[in-house]
C-alpha cells in the first residue's frame, strides 16, 4: 500500500512540475499602434479598415526569455483592446459589431477577435472577444496587417484616434526544455 502512494505521490509531483516547467517556457508580446478612425456616414453596413504593417521585431524579445524564433511551439492572441486617445469627447457608442483579423504576405487572412452586440457602449475602452487560433505564422513573420471590419449604428463627424493594444502568449522552448 506505501509503495502504491509512493508511487502516485511521484507521479503527482512529476505532473506538477511538468506543469510549472511549460508555464516557465511561455511569455507575451506586446504590439501597440494609433490608428485614425473616419467619421463613419454609413450605418449598419460592414467597413474594413487596414492597419498600416506592424513589424514583429520580436530577436530581443526572444533573446530575453533564453530561446529563439525557431524554438517557438505556439502563439495565440491573449488580448486585444481599443482605447479612443483622442476626441476626449468620443466613444464607441456609434460601433454595433467589432471584428479584427490578421494577415501577412505569406499567410492568408483569419479572424482573431471580435465583439458584438455593442448597442449603447458609452466606453471610451472595449477588451474584444479572442478566438484562441494559432498565430505562430503570422507573428514570427517580418511584419503583419490587422483588418478592423465594424459595423456601425450611428453616423460621426469626426475623427477618432484610436490605440490597438495586443498581446500575444508565446510557448516557446527554453534551453531544450
Amino acid at each position: 500500500m506505501k509503495k502504491h502512494l509512493y508511487l502516485l505521490f511521484t507521479l503527482y509531483l512529476f505532473l506538477l512540475n511538468c506543469s510549472v516547467i511549460d508555464e516557465l517556457t511561455k511569455f507575451d508580446i506586446d504590439y501597440e499602434i494609433s490608428y485614425t478612425i473616419p467619421p463613419v456616414t454609413i450605418i449598419n453596413e460592414p467597413v474594413s479598415l487596414n492597419t498600416p504593417d506592424i513589424e514583429t521585431e520580436n530577436e530581443a524579445t526572444y533573446e530575453n526569455n533564453n530561446t529563439n524564433k525557431n524554438s517557438v511551439e505556439s502563439i495565440r492572441l491573449k488580448s486585444i483592446t481599443l482605447d479612443i486617445a483622442s476626441p476626449n469627447t468620443a466613444n464607441f457608442n456609434f460601433l454595433k459589431e467589432i471584428y479584427i483579423y490578421i494577415k501577412t504576405e505569406n499567410q492568408e487572412e483569419i479572424e482573431i477577435a471580435n465583439l458584438e452586440d455593442l448597442e449603447n457602449t458609452d466606453t471610451t475602452f472595449l477588451e474584444l472577444d479572442t478566438l484562441n487560433k494559432e498565430l505562430e505564422k503570422y507573428v514570427k513573420d517580418d511584419t503583419f496587417t490587422l483588418r478592423i471590419r465594424a459595423i456601425a449604428d450611428e453616423t460621426t463627424e469626426e475623427e477618432i484616434e484610436i490605440s490597438i493594444k495586443s498581446v500575444f502568449v508565446v510557448d516557446a522552448k527554453i534551453l531544450g526544455i
